[in-house]
């Protein structure tokens, strides 16, 4: 009897051991996040859609009292997005476009993010069916998430190292495949910033720096006219003199002279206006952009089909209005896009979405996003969000070419 409440007492302190270390990794893992007043991470997450796969370095800056920088650079073709939450609302800035959509948004509050810390561990605790294992040395946590704008995805596994680090957050769709993966390359859980790290005047462009620009290459060719005009004087001078030795009628050689000077003087003026007609023509020419190809849906609602296309100048490049009709109509808009000299921010009704190589900015009946120099719109009037979002990630999945 003794030996048989030995073998029980003995089994029940390893049950309890063991359970004891699985709830320590989630209790472990939201202590070091949730006492971090400020953090910097690095990374890579990958997103796959359909066959392909879209690859994202990622840098993610977190102050106490909402400030978050989060910077995403698209590997395939370097297009950079950053979105900024500070006092003053939520960004999503283009740098390349000098442009940026402003939001009054409960982001990242409002949906799950594979790349923020806060997130993943509120996805962890609000699940009360989260599961937690040992696995390889450390520890394996799967739990529920929440995107609204994406169904299929429906859980997350965090994997943490033997010290409760996290080293990968993966989320799954209802077939357990895996549609997102982040990959943490860096934590520094006690990050230093200055006041000035999330002010939107870091990603600003202005027409200052074009004048600064500007001016040095004006200063740079008044140089050239310069030096140009000062050896042209010294020739002529020697050419003249060389004439009046040689030379013994001092009459023939005084016209010869005066018809050289004024063939000298009237090159001059001619090169000088050509040179002048020349720079205006440059300045006034101005790289028109195009639609090199048509990018089509990948999906479409049952009993719908392309009605009517049409191409559009604008000032400044194309537009290209695609027209669907049937059950689902709605109406596809690609346009050419320019940088802006001054920084354009646009007021924005809706919220930001990850589709699979860019954000989008999602509303009611409308989704809008920039993709390797073309801004794509997609709205309608008799379809929901998420038809539209298919539409919309099944554009982005073909390359534009350029």
């Amino acid at each position: 009897m003794k030996k048989l409440l030995t073998i029980l007492l003995i089994g029940s302190l390893v049950l309890t051991g063991c359970s004891f270390g699985k709830s320590d990794a989630l209790s472990e893992f939201s202590k070091k996040v949730e006492e971090s007043n400020s953090y910097y991470l690095e990374g890579q997450m990958e997103i796959i859609n359909n066959e392909d796969t879209y690859t994202y370095d990622v840098n993610v800056s977190y102050k106490k009292d909402d400030n978050y920088l989060v910077e995403l650079n698209n590997i395939s073709n370097n297009h950079q997005q950053v979105i900024l939450r500070n006092s003053d609302g939520v960004y999503v800035i283009t740098p390349s476009l000098n442009k940026s959509f402003k939001f009054q948004s409960d982001w990242p509050y409002n949906n799950s993010q594979a790349y923020l810390l806060s997130s993943i561990v509120d996805d962890l605790n609000n699940d009360e069916n989260r599961v937690v294992e040992e696995k390889d040395g450390g520890y394996v946590l799967t739990s529920t998430v929440n995107y609204p704008n994406n169904k299929k995805l429906v859980k997350q596994l965090v994997t943490l190292d033997k010290d409760f680090n996290i080293k990968e957050a993966q989320v799954l769709d209802e077939n357990n495949n895996m549609q997102i993966k982040m990959t943490f390359s860096k934590i520094d859980l006690k990050a230093k910033f200055d006041d000035n790290k999330f002010n939107i005047n870091n990603f600003v462009t202005t027409n200052e720096n074009a004048n600064v620009d500007n001016n040095q290459d004006s200063n740079t060719t008044e140089s050239n006219t310069n030096t140009d005009s000062d050896s042209n004087t010294n020739t002529n001078s020697n050419n003249t003199n060389k004439n009046t030795n040689t030379n013994t009628n001092s009459n023939t050689d005084e016209n010869d002279n005066n018809t050289d000077d004024n063939s000298t003087n009237k090159n001059n003026n001619t090169n000088n206006n050509t040179t002048e007609n020349n720079n205006e023509q440059t300045q006034n020419t101005k790289t028109t952009a195009t639609i090199d190809d048509v990018i089509y849906p990948m999906y479409l609602p049952t009993n719908t089909y392309l009605k009517s296309q049409e191409k559009v100048d604008k000032e400044d490049g194309e537009r290209l209005i695609l027209t669907f009709d049937g059950d689902s109509p709605f109406i596809l808009i690609e346009e050419t896009v320019d940088k802006s000299d001054e920084h354009v921010v646009i007021p924005t009704f809706g919220d930001l979405t990850q589709l699979s190589d860019t954000i989008g900015v999602v509303n009611d009946n409308s989704v809008n996003w920039y993709s390797s120099g073309i801004e794509y719109y997609v709205f309608s009037d008799k379809m929901d969000t998420h038809e539209l979002l298919e539409i919309a990630r099944s554009i982005s999945v073909i390359p534009v070419s350029k």
